[in-house]
C-alpha cells in the first residue's frame, strides 16, 4: 500500500487537494529551475522579485533572503540624481546587505540619460548583479516629474536611456515598463524592440496601460507578443497568486520566467513554496510578521520601522477573510512594541485565512 493511498483512506478531499497543488508546484518548479543567462550571467532560478516602491527594502529582501527559493531580488526605486552620492549606512532606500549583493538588482528612476549612466556606474562599483530602469511607475508624483511610465511617452528618449546605461556598464541592463498610455499591444512591442536594440538586456512586463491602476486584469496575452519581438529574457508580471498561475502564464505566453510583486510582500515564503516544495505550517503568518517587525528593527530606527510595517500590512492582512479588522488593530500601533503586542492579541485564535488573496487590500 502507498503512502498516497493510505491518506487518500485516511482523509480523501484534503488528500487529494494536497496532491493536487503538489503536483503544480512540481509542474512549475521544473521550469523555473532551469538555468536562464542574462548578458554574460547566468541565474539557476527563474522566479525574481519585482521591484516594489517603498516595499522592496533591505527587511523584506532578508525575509525573503530567509526563506530561499528565488532567483533574484530587486530594490525599490532609487533616486537617479541621488544614487551617485548615497550613503548606504543612512539611506533609507539606497541599502543593501553585502551578502545579497550576487543576486540583487538596484532599480533607479529618472528622466536625463547622464544622471541615469552615472548612477548605474555607482551601482556597478558597489557590486550589484545588474541594474533595472523603471518605465513602468503610473504614480502622478513620479510621472510628473516625467520620469517612469512617462518615458514610454517618448520612445526617443527611453531609448537613449537604455543606450546610455548600457554603454555606462558591464553588467545586465534590465528594463521594466508596461503597455503604454493607451491599449496598444503593438507600442509595447515596438519598445521592447527598441530596448533592445539600445542594450537591454533583460525586460520585466507588466501588461496593463499606465493609468489603469490594476483596476482591471493584466493582459498576458500581449506578454507572449513581447516575448516573441527579442531575443532578450522576458519576465512576466502581474496578478501571480497560486502556483497555477504561474503555470498559466507560462503556458499561455511562454515567458523566460516569473516577476512577483505584491504576492511576496503577502507571502514572502512564496519563492520557497513554488520552487523549493516548501509546505508552510499553520503559524507561518504569524512567525513571519513576527520576524518581519525583528528585521525592520535591526535596519531602522523606530518610527521609520513603524512606517514600513504599516506599508507591509495591507499586503499581509490580505491573507485573512476578515483582514480589514486585522489591519485596523495592527495601524493603531505607535511603536513597533505596539505592533508586536498587537500581533500576539491578533493570533490568539487562528484567524481564517484565503487561498486567494483579498484585491481590496493590495494597494
Amino acid at each position: 500500500m502507498t503512502r498516497p493511498y493510505i491518506l487518500r483512506y485516511l482523509c480523501p478531499f484534503q488528500t487529494n487537494t494536497f496532491i493536487k497543488q503538489t503536483m503544480k508546484n512540481l509542474k512549475l518548479s521544473k521550469y523555473l529551475l532551469k538555468d536562464l543567462s542574462i548578458k554574460d550571467q547566468t541565474i539557476h532560478n527563474r522566479m525574481v522579485l519585482s521591484p516594489l516602491a517603498g516595499l522592496g527594502h533591505i527587511a523584506l529582501r532578508q525575509l525573503i533572503s530567509e526563506f530561499g527559493g528565488f532567483g533574484l531580488l530587486f530594490t525599490g526605486m532609487c533616486s537617479a540624481k541621488a544614487v551617485p552620492h548615497e550613503n548606504p549606512n543612512t539611506s533609507l532606500v539606497f541599502k543593501w546587505r553585502q551578502e545579497e549583493l550576487p543576486w540583487l538588482v538596484c532599480q533607479i528612476f529618472g528622466s536625463d540619460p547622464e544622471n541615469m549612466a552615472r548612477a548605474a556606474k555607482r551601482i556597478e562599483k558597489e557590486g550589484f548583479f545588474g541594474v533595472d530602469l523603471n518605465f513602468g511607475c503610473s504614480v502622478a508624483a513620479i510621472c510628473k516629474k516625467g520620469c517612469g511610465a512617462e518615458l514610454l511617452k517618448n520612445p526617443d528618449l527611453s531609448s537613449n536611456i537604455v543606450k546610455a546605461v548600457s554603454d555606462a556598464v558591464s553588467i545586465p541592463v534590465f528594463v521594466k515598463f508596461r503597455i503604454g498610455w493607451e491599449n496598444n499591444p503593438q507600442a509595447a512591442v515596438d519598445m521592447a524592440g527598441r530596448f533592445e536594440d539600445a542594450g537591454a538586456n533583460a525586460l520585466t512586463f507588466h501588461p496593463r496601460i499606465a493609468p489603469d491602476r490594476r483596476n482591471r486584469p493584466p493582459q498576458w496575452e500581449v506578454i507572449k507578443l513581447v516575448r516573441q519581438a527579442v531575443s532578450i529574457p522576458v519576465f512576466g508580471n502581474g496578478n501571480l497568486f497560486q502556483a497555477e498561475d504561474g503555470i498559466k502564464m507560462i503556458d499561455q505566453t511562454s515567458c523566460h520566467g516569473l516577476s512577483v510583486g505584491r504576492m511576496a510582500v503577502a507571502r514572502p515564503w512564496l519563492f520557497a513554496q513554488w520552487t523549493k516544495g516548501f509546505s508552510p505550517g499553520n503559524d507561518i503568518f504569524f512567525t513571519a510578521a513576527m520576524r518581519m517587525t525583528r528585521i525592520l528593527s535591526d535596519h531602522y530606527e523606530d518610527h521609520f520601522s513603524v512606517k514600513l510595517f504599516k506599508k507591509f500590512s495591507p499586503y499581509f492582512c490580505a491573507n485573512f477573510k476578515f483582514g480589514h479588522s486585522i489591519l485596523k488593530k495592527l495601524m493603531r500601533a505607535q511603536t513597533m512594541d505596539d505592533i508586536r503586542n498587537n500581533l500576539d492579541s491578533i493570533f490568539e485564535s487562528t484567524p481564517e485565512t484565503l487561498s486567494r488573496p483579498n484585491l481590496n487590500l493590495f494597494l
